[in-house]
């Protein structure tokens, strides 16, 4: 019986690469996403590889969102095996006292809550089943402190702070949690982020031992091996995916 794994910001980026690269395993793809036209194309592009796929659109920021997702998969398929726990924004790259009120709410709602919501949901089915993983998706400004991305930052320490606890309370009912902390990535929403902050991706590019920045494809081979049975004795661990960037620091 096929697996089934569900993506969240599955419309660009990080989470279709990982839908594409999953699919290519042979797993149906529950796509996530707010953006209903990426979600749509990441679902035709994996069933082109033969799985059977579905989008839900979701604002994770909602409970009830989450759980309709959730609830839906159950639905359709029956299970859930893997949790690509990925959904996130970045900010206006404003200093911290610069930020307004409404965007460090946005960034918490969505990136720490958002995550905090998903495992909730998914795991309670996981657990029922016996077994399931999940990569939850830090960021380099997770295991170091950055200027420009406080909020940012905090939200994803925070996503480390969940990854090992859960670990702590549920690895011996099944559960394997990990996270990644990918480094500047060629994504739709680091790209954004460096156009409107220029200066920045000269700054972090040099900053990284490989002076380059990493590619989504990269990212979805580290968590194609994370979620599968690849990796089963791998639990709770935070990987860093960055050419180095934080090793400087």
């Amino acid at each position: 019986m096929s697996k089934v794994v569900i993506i969240t910001g599955a419309g660009s980026g990080l989470g279709q690469a990982v839908a594409i690269r999953l699919a290519q395993e042979k797993i149906n793809i529950v796509a996530v996403d707010i953006n209903e036209e990426g979600g749509r194309e990441t679902v035709e592009m994996v069933k082109q590889s033969g799985v059977d796929a579905m989008f839900i659109k979701a604002d994770v920021s909602k409970a009830e969102d989450v759980k309709n997702y959730v609830d839906q998969t159950v639905e359709r398929f029956g299970t859930i095996d893997y949790f690509f726990n990925n959904a996130g924004i970045s900010g206006s790259g404003s200093y911290f006292l610069d930020s307004k009120i409404e965007e460090i709410q946005q960034i918490v709602n969505i990136n720490l809550m958002g995550a905090l919501y998903g495992v909730r949901y998914v795991a309670e089915v996981m657990l029922k089943n016996g077994a399931g993983s999940i990569v939850n998706t830090a960021s380099s400004a997770g295991v170091i402190g950055q200027d420009s991305v406080v909020t940012y930052s905090a939200t994803k320490h925070g996503i480390i702070g969940l990854t090992k606890s859960m670990v702590a309370e549920y690895a011996k009912d099944g559960l394997r949690i990990n996270a990644i902390a990918p480094g500047p990535t060629e994504t739709p929403m680091v790209k954004a982020f460096y156009e409107a902050n220029p200066s920045m991706k000269e700054n972090a590019t040099k900053g990284i031992p490989q002076k380059r920045l990493g590619t989504p494809e990269e990212v979805a081979e580290l968590v194609a091996f994370l979620l599968t049975s690849k990796a089963q004795y791998i639990n709770g661990e935070v990987i860093r995916i960055d050419g180095g960037f934080t090793n400087t620091k």
